[in-house]
């Protein structure tokens, strides 16, 4: 059988510790996994202060983070995760009361 196919053990050990210590690290930080979708918004002329009463924490289309003062998403800004519910773009719409 040819040995140098094969991978060693302790090659094997080292990468899945390696991979194993990067898990937390990325968990941990909460920019690993945020993403902005930057066309969008600039189309949508997304801004992170409110335009009078109109903000995104009552707009139909905001999604709501973890507690109300947390960034979320929205259903517009497809894959952004950093809405801000100050914030306001042209797609506002009023929540129903």
């Amino acid at each position: 059988m040819n040995e140098t196919l094969l991978p060693s053990r302790r090659k094997f050990l080292k990468i899945g510790g390696a991979a194993l210590a990067l898990i937390p690290v990325l968990a941990v930080s909460g920019n690993a996994m945020a993403a902005t979708n930057a066309a969008m918004r600039a189309s949508m002329k997304y801004q992170n202060k409110p335009n009078g009463d109109k903000n995104c924490s009552n707009c139909m289309q905001f999604v709501p983070g973890k507690t109300a003062k947390d960034l979320g998403g929205c259903k517009i800004f497809a894959g952004d995760t950093e809405i801000s519910p100050k914030g306001y773009c042209v797609a506002w719409v009023a929540k129903p009361k």
